[in-house]
């Protein structure tokens, strides 16, 4: 998917995973599929998952990546992964990984939930108990979304040139630049900061749990409202909205802030991760039609 991401099979994973965890080196390893993007993941046994990054990272990014998964577990009224440990590369695989703990349920996709409404006012109580939670001293780490919109005109420029015959660029370019001018909506509150499908497991019409809380932080209280357009239609959108009680700026930056990351995921992943280009469009075509957000 990435120009020169780091490779990692069952063999090599369980040898790395045997030499860090002796106790776990009997215990099956197997690969699982999916659309995601930043890391390998492999189940380890019945209760583990192994997640080996594509790009290097070191110890020391893991190890303050697992104490924010620490802080989200404590925090979702849902079940999240809790860290187990981290291991260190070699020169076969030059990158830090980590261990979690494994959580059953299906994850979810673009369309699976998209009218249950239980899921959105789960939702709602996930993103609720992340915003009770303080931020104290911490701020906004200014890594990737969740500040300022208009940082992004750049890279959106980028994606609108690459997507031109993938989607109604015209549109999409008059539509950003009238979500990028919202103003803030309040203080910055704990986000989970990628509430999207792969990220969330379901089971029937509920929420289930919540993967990769590594980011847990500060951002824009918008956000996390990203998840209304990767997995909601309009019904289910609007009970959503109702459960946080968002005004009118909030919730249209957070449709500013699902169509910066579907854009992204359009023409990037055409080829290399299906899934994941037509979360994109799917997402995309959502902020397009809504009423709400764009009238």
């Amino acid at each position: 998917m990435h120009d020169g991401q780091l490779a990692v099979d069952e063999e090599l994973a369980g040898a790395l995973i045997a030499r860090e965890f002796p106790r776990l080196r009997d215990l099956p390893v197997a690969a699982l599929a999916g659309a995601g993007t930043v890391n390998a993941i492999f189940r380890v046994g019945a209760h583990l998952t192994a997640r080996f990054p594509l790009a290097s990272v070191s110890v020391a990014d893991l190890e303050t990546e697992a104490g924010s998964l620490s802080a989200f577990a404590v925090a979702s009224p849902f079940p999240a992964p809790e860290p187990v440990g981290v291991g260190a590369g070699d020169e076969r695989y030059p990158s830090a990984w980590s261990l979690q703990t494994w959580l059953p349920g299906e994850v979810a996709d673009p369309f699976c939930v998209a009218s249950a409404t239980r899921f959105a006012a789960e939702l709602g109580e996930l993103i609720l108990a992340m915003r009770a939670v303080p931020t104290g001293a911490r701020v906004f780490d200014g890594r990737g979304r969740g500040g300022v919109l208009s940082d992004h005109d750049e890279w959106m420029t980028h994606c609108l040139a690459r997507s031109v015959g993938l989607l109604d660029v015209d549109r999409v370019a008059i539509v950003w630049d009238a979500l990028r001018a919202v103003p803030t909506a309040g203080e910055h509150v704990m986000s989970h900061r990628d509430l999207t499908p792969a990220n969330l497991l379901v089971t029937g019409d509920g929420l289930a749990g919540v993967l990769d809380g590594g980011s847990f932080g500060p951002a824009d209280r918008s956000l996390d409202l990203v998840c209304a357009w990767h997995l909601l239609d309009q019904g289910s959108r609007r009970t959503l909205r109702n459960a946080i009680g968002a005004s009118d700026d909030e919730w249209r930056r957070g449709a500013a802030w699902a169509l910066q990351q579907a854009m992204g995921l359009a023409w990037y992943y055409e080829e290399s991760n299906p899934a994941m280009a037509e979360l994109g469009r799917s997402t995309v075509s959502r902020v397009l039609n809504d009423e709400d957000a764009i009238g």
